[in-house]
C-alpha cells in the first residue's frame, strides 16, 4: 500500500495537475477520464477506478481505468443495488472493507470477490438535479483504504462533479437544439404542404391546415408525416380530389 506521506504528496500533485488543465482543451469525457486515472495513481496499489452516473435513475459507467472497475459497476447495475449505486443515490460515502465478509448486498459481494475486488470505496459526486454519480475505487486487497486515501478520494470528487454536470448540461443543450431543429423542420414541411393545397385547391391557409389535420386524424399519422407525403409525392392518402 502507498504510505500516508506518499499518498498525501501524490494527491497534492495530482490535484495540481487537475487544477492546471485547460477546460477548453478537453471534452468532459476526457476530463473525467483524467480524474479516474489520477485517482488510481494516488490510491493504494492494485486499484482500479470508475465514475458511475445516474441520469433519471438510469446507471451508466462514464469512464473507468480497468476491466475490474467496469465489471463491478455493471454487476451492480444488473442487480439494481450495490455500493456505487448506494453512494450515488444516497449521497453517502460507502466503503466495503472486505467483500468476503461484508453482509450488505450479499450476492453482489460474492460476485465482487469472485471478480477480484476485495474492498471498495464509493464517494458521491455533487452534480445537479436529475443526475447523480459516484467516484468508485476498487482494490484487490481487503481493508485497502486508510484515512489518507479516503481524504484524497474526497478531494477528487469536486473536479469529477463539475465535469459530469457540464457534460450533462452540454448534452441537454444538444438535445434541446435537436428538438428545436426538428420542430423547425416540421413547421417548414407543414407550411410547404399548406402552400400546395392553397395553390391547388384555392384554399385559405387555415382551410389547408384543417385538411392536413383531418387526414392526420383519419389515418392516425403524425401531421408532419402527412405533410411530408404531400410535399414529397404530390399525393395525400385519404384526400379527395376537391376537399371541402
Amino acid at each position: 500500500m502507498t504510505t500516508s506521506d506518499g499518498s498525501s504528496t501524490g494527491a497534492a500533485q495530482a490535484l495540481e495537475q487537475l487544477g492546471s488543465l485547460a477546460l477548453r482543451e478537453h471534452s468532459m469525457e476526457t476530463l473525467l477520464q483524467r480524474v479516474v486515472e489520477l485517482t488510481k495513481v494516488v490510491m493504494p496499489d492494485a486499484t482500479e477506478a470508475s465514475i458511475s452516473l445516474l441520469v433519471n435513475d438510469k446507471p451508466t459507467t462514464a469512464v473507468f481505468t480497468g476491466q475490474l472497475a467496469l465489471d463491478c459497476d455493471e454487476s451492480q447495475y444488473g442487480r439494481g443495488y450495490g455500493p456505487c449505486l448506494h453512494a450515488a443515490s444516497s449521497g453517502e460515502v460507502t466503503e466495503v472493507p472486505d467483500t468476503r465478509t461484508d453482509t450488505r448486498w450479499p450476492d453482489y459481494m460474492r460476485k465482487a470477490a469472485d471478480l477480484g475486488a476485495l474492498s471498495s470505496l464509493s464517494v458521491p459526486l455533487p452534480i445537479s438535479e436529475g443526475m447523480a454519480g459516484a467516484l468508485n475505487i476498487y482494490n484487490r486487497q481487503p481493508n485497502a483504504f486508510d484515512d489518507t486515501s479516503r481524504s484524497a478520494a474526497k478531494k477528487f470528487v469536486p473536479y469529477a462533479g463539475v465535469a459530469a454536470a457540464n457534460m450533462q448540461d452540454y448534452q441537454d443543450a444538444r438535445n434541446m437544439a435537436d428538438h428545436l431543429q426538428k420542430a423547425l423542420d416540421s413547421r417548414a414541411v407543414i407550411d410547404q404542404a399548406k402552400g400546395i393545397l392553397m395553390e391547388r385547391h384555392k384554399m385559405t391557409a387555415d382551410q389547408a391546415f384543417q385538411v392536413l389535420a383531418r387526414i392526420s386524424m383519419q389515418t392516425n399519422a403524425k401531421l408532419r408525416s402527412v405533410a411530408d407525403q404531400l410535399v414529397t409525392t404530390g399525393d395525400l392518402a385519404g384526400l379527395p380530389s376537391r376537399p371541402s
